[in-house]
Order: structure tokens, then C-alpha cells, then sequence
């Protein structure tokens, strides 16, 4: 831990309950006026002030999660950061060391109970809440169920057995793959070994263990390495036109991924519509099929001026679980990370690439609850990503091995972190 974090996070607390005892008014007409960053989230802010007359938002669309939290530390350093701003989870740790985040614990009320802890979790931070919730990815199989079944392949229910479908794949038609594992998939792959019992950062009293290379985490890339090798799998990047051409041709069937991704395939192979389906993610073990779901993306709502906090706070609890702001994210393809808004996904349609699937919404709402808890972040994921894709882009090139990539990336992140004085057990 950065030495002097813990004395910064007693000044936010201290700053955060004087503001809550004194409370922050309006302007003249007492309307309160909130700066909002965000990607997306145009209809549900139009919403929210076509129903609200004390509070009215200025929405900015700062570009997507990486870009939107660089611009967001560049105008908190200058002292122009937006009152409100969307952040993905795995940025969360970066900004509160950066003190670009408001604590709001005093604040919360009874907004824990609207989630499952561990979702709620994503948004803290060593014990102090630094957000709410917007939208989860727990992981699922998704995968071409037409082709599939063209091919005469089962769904897998464990990696040993996707690694058989693999190669039957392989045989049946030799232009397919089941899968591709690209260099930019530091998420997915970190939801994989979590699944399989790594856990790639933690933090303890202040001091914090780095497991990017750990025991398991290191087997699970022998096992993606080994389907590498025997060519069961493809290493390059997706969503390029070129692997663009081969999922719309039926030659990649399938995508281990957040329960986003239905409607990012739909957006690049509309002619494939209910061709595809979702499954439970298989498991390491027998019988684990499902049982020890990772997260995969997901963003929250955040406080980053606490000039407004009060209404700031009122401003993104409604965003996040009212049955309004609910309903039109579902309708926008986000799976809520409410309770509620989950619940509400039960009278929707599935989405148009799974559109006959009928138990879509109850093989994504299983995956959910049964994500994995405590997912702790590092506070140099930007790090991690850029050293992990330059890494395993040699690997899928037979250049190294995964294994080793992953060992690369252990080393430069600890470095990282020594040299910004974290404490750090060895």
C-alpha cells in the first residue's frame, strides 16, 4: 500500500461526514446542476430529468472505460473533474489511490442490500465504497448452437470436455475453430484463473499480494498453451474484419464471455440472429459446470467532485435501481447489477442473437448468482493489461509460452507497484 493512503482515506472520510452533516444546496432557483461523464446512458439521463426538478444533468460521453478513465485522473489532477462519472471496475483500485474518487459509505444507506455483496464489493476498496453498481458480467459459454449442432457437438460442461470438442471441431471441419484466444484478453483471462482458485491481487491491511503468477493460474495457462500447440484453438486478436469474416461464415463457434456479449456478436453478425445461444460456463472440475462463475467487465457509478454529494448520490442510486433506469438498461442489452433489476430481466425477450433461446434470461440470472466474491483489483491494472498483451502476443505466435508471459507480467507489475511504495509481501 502507497504509505500515504491510509492517512488520505481518514482525510476523505472526515471531508465526506462534514459534508453529509452540512449538507449542499442548490443554485438560486435550487436546482442542483451535476457534471456526468458516461459512455452510453443517453435515454436513461433523459429519464431521470424529465422526472426529477431538483436535480437536472450536464451528460458528457468521455469516450469508453479505458480512455474515459484517463481523461477522468487528467481532470481531477486539474481540478475539473465532472461531479459524476462511469468507471470500470478494474479502474477503481488506480483511482482512489489517485484520489480521483469521493468515498461515499456514509452516504450509501441501504444501497448494499440492493446488491449481492459480491458485486457490491467491486465498488470498494479496502473496506471504503467508492461507487455504485451499474451493470455485472458474470461469464457464460456462448456459443453458434446451429453450427453446433450442424457439427454434431455437444456443449461442454468442463474444460476437459470443451478441449475434446475442440478437436472434434477441428476434424469435422478443418477451416473451424471453437475458439479464439487473443492478446488483448487480460479480463477474460483473469476470470478464468479466479475461477480456477487464483486470485491475482488481494490487499490486507494495507499490504498486498500479487498472484498473477501463481500455481493455479500458471496450470491454466499450461492447459490454453496445450490446446495452442495441438492448433485445437486460434491465438489472434477478435473482432477484427478478418475474424469478423470467419464467425459470420460459421468457422469460429464459440465465445467464453460476460453476458455483454450476445449483443456485441449480434452487432458484427446480424444474419446469425437465434442461431446462437448462451450455456453455463464449463468448470475446471466434474460437476463444476456453472457452480464458480468469474466476472468479466461491468462498470459502476461514481463520485468524482464532493462538492454535490448528496445529490450526486441520489443521482446515480436512481440510475442504478430504480425500475425506470432498470428497465431501459435491460432494453438496451445491459444485465443489471441490482437485484432488482435482475429480477426484472425474467419478463423480458432474449437478446435477438440468442432470440430462441427460451431459457436465456435463466441460464444468465443462474450465472449470476453464483459469480465469484471477494474479485480484488490492483491499483495498476493498466500496467498488467499493457505488459500481459505484449506478452502472450509473442505466445499465440509460438514465440514463448503462456506460461511464461504470465510470469513476465507477475514481474513488472510487482516492480510497478515497489516503485510507487506499496507494501507488498514477498
Amino acid at each position: 500500500m502507497r504509505r500515504r493512503f491510509l492517512a488520505r482515506l481518514g482525510a476523505l472520510t472526515g471531508v465526506t461526514a462534514l459534508l453529509a452533516s452540512c449538507g449542499v444546496g442548490g443554485g438560486d432557483d435550487g436546482v442542483v446542476t451535476l457534471d456526468y461523464w458516461c459512455w452510453g446512458e443517453t435515454t436513461k439521463v433523459e429519464e431521470f430529468n424529465a422526472t426529477h426538478t431538483d436535480i437536472q444533468i450536464n451528460h458528457t460521453d468521455a469516450g469508453g472505460g479505458n480512455d474515459s478513465s484517463i481523461k477522468l485522473l487528467t481532470a481531477s489532477r486539474a481540478g475539473n473533474a465532472p461531479d459524476v462519472s462511469c468507471v470500470e471496475y478494474q479502474t477503481i483500485p488506480a483511482l482512489v489511490v489517485s484520489e480521483a474518487l469521493v468515498e461515499i459509505t456514509d452516504h450509501a444507506g441501504d444501497l448494499p442490500e440492493r446488491f449481492d455483496p459480491g458485486t457490491w464489493q467491486l465498488t470498494s476498496f479496502d473496506g471504503h465504497v467508492y461507487g455504485v453498481p451499474i451493470d455485472i458480467g458474470p461469464m457464460v459459454f456462448l456459443y453458434n448452437r446451429a453450427r453446433f449442432d450442424e457439427l454434431g457437438l455437444r456443449v461442454p460442461t468442463t474444460w476437459d470436455e470443451f478441449a475434446d470438442v475442440a478437436a472434434e471441431a477441428r476434424e469435422r471441419d478443418p477451416d473451424t475453430y471453437v475458439m479464439t484466444l487473443p492478446p488483448d484478453g487480460f479480463g477474460g483471462f483473469a476470470g478464468l484463473a479466479q475461477q480456477a482458485g487464483g486470485q491475482w491481487w488481494e490487499v490486507e491491511d494495507g499490504r498486498w499480494t500479487v498472484g498473477i503468477a501463481d500455481e493455479t493460474s500458471l496450470e491454466v495457462a499450461a492447459f490454453w498453451q496445450d490446446l495452442l500447440e495441438r492448433d485445437l484453438v486460434q491465438g489472434g486478436p477478435i473482432l477484427t474484419p478478418e475474424w469478423n469474416n470467419k464467425l459470420n461464415k460459421g468457422e469460429i463457434l464459440a465465445w467464453p464471455t460476460g453476458v455483454w456479449g450476445p449483443g456485441v456478436i449480434y452487432g458484427i453478425a446480424e444474419s446469425q440472429a437465434g442461431d446462437w445461444a448462451i450455456a453455463p460456463l464449463p468448470g475446471w472440475g466434474e460437476g463444476e459446470s456453472g457452480a464458480a462463475v468469474p466476472f468479466q467487465g461491468g462498470s459502476a457509478l461514481t463520485v468524482t467532485d464532493d462538492d454535490k454529494i448528496e445529490a450526486a448520490v441520489e443521482f446515480i442510486s436512481w440510475m442504478n435501481t430504480s425500475e425506470e433506469a432498470c428497465a431501459l438498461q435491460i432494453a438496451a442489452g445491459e444485465y443489471p447489477a441490482s437485484l432488482s433489476g435482475q429480477a426484472m430481466t425474467a419478463e423480458q425477450p432474449p437478446p435477438p442473437l440468442a432470440g430462441e433461446q427460451e431459457d436465456y434470461w435463466e441460464i444468465a440470472n443462474y450465472a449470476a448468482t453464483n459469480t465469484l466474491p471477494n474479485l480484488q483489483w490492483g491499483p495498476n491494472v493498466n500496467t498488467a493489461q499493457s505488459v500481459f498483451s505484449d506478452a502472450v502476443s509473442p505466445a499465440l505466435r509460438g514465440q514463448k509460452s503462456l506460461v511464461d508471459a504470465l510470469r513476465e507480467t507477475q514481474r513488472a507489475v510487482v516492480d510497478d507497484m515497489a516503485r510507487d511504495g506499496f507494501d507488498i509481501t514477498d
